[in-house]
């Protein structure tokens, strides 16, 4: 790490923090002001970072000593021998801190049920017109989580909301219209789980979940979210096989189609035709 730092070769720094921390690329990201998958590019050794304003905020955000990195000693540096521990984002209050803690810790126990007003609707019911909305609202409140957490502490909410999904549209009776919108649902819902996975470094769990995703907005009918499926598989293949992820980015946008909206379907906030 040392090594690392002292090169700028922030793509290792970020790696080694990812594996033997366990913080996250979507927390790196949101605490060096970068967007994830461009940590994740350069975490696949691709691309460096030269600008000054990045390097100083990176060193803030990861509490980098100045001298490492070419630097003037840091404000922060002066306070490292408090007693109370020194946190990336100085205004954070104790409170938020608390909040965040108790959110890690709940997270892997069940934390969607402990969610105020997030019921879903339960197994062998008829469903109604407005159950896929209602589903979807779900989601996007619990996407949310991703502005605290990370991709190794939302994976199994997400992927539990996934499978409840799946397991509704086979269980439970609905019209053939909120039948096609419950496969939008959980193409949307594979998306968000399959971004936690890779974020978590779960890539074989990701990749099995953007191809889920692709297959049922297929059979919805929706191209906006199955070009945007394609579209993380690009996203996930061009750092090992780049032919390969330039075609499934192809496919994306073909399949989206010129008109196609370009809106976050996911945590990581990748869009299509983007």
């Amino acid at each position: 790490m040392r090594a690392a730092i002292i090169a700028h070769d922030f793509g290792t720094v970020f790696r080694l923090a990812r594996a033997h921390a366990s913080i996250s690329y979507s927390k790196i990201a949101a605490e060096c002001d970068i967007k994830p998958e461009r940590v994740g590019t350069l975490a696949r050794g691709q691309g460096s970072v030269t600008s000054f304003e990045k390097i100083v905020s990176i060193a803030d955000a990861l509490r980098i000593p100045g001298h490492l990195l070419g630097l003037a000693s840091r404000p922060w540096e002066s306070n490292a021998s408090s007693s109370e521990p020194v946190r990336p984002g100085t205004t954070e209050s104790r409170n938020d801190v608390q909040r965040r803690d108790f959110l890690k810790a709940t997270a892997g126990t069940g934390l969607a049920v402990g969610l105020p007003g997030l019921g879903g609707p339960a197994l062998g019911e008829r469903l109604g017109k407005h159950a896929p909305e209602r589903l979807r609202e779900r989601t996007a409140r619990l996407r949310r989580l991703d502005d605290v957490l990370g991709g190794g502490d939302t994976y199994r909410v997400y992927l539990g909301e996934y499978q409840r999904t799946k397991a509704l549209l086979r269980e439970a009776s609905y019209a053939e219209e909120t039948g096609r919108d419950l496969l939008s649902v959980l193409a949307e819902q594979a998306q968000q789980a399959g971004w936690a996975a890779f974020d978590g470094g779960r890539e074989a769990d990701a990749t099995g979940l953007y191809r889920d995703s692709y297959e049922a907005a297929k059979e919805a009918g929706d191209t906006d979210l199955a070009g945007n499926a394609l579209a993380f598989l690009a996203y996930q293949s061009v750092g090992g096989d780049c032919h390969a992820g330039v075609e499934t980015a192809l496919r994306s946008c073909e399949t989206a189609g010129p008109d196609a909206l370009k809106l976050p379907r996911g945590p990581g906030h990748l869009e299509t035709g983007t």
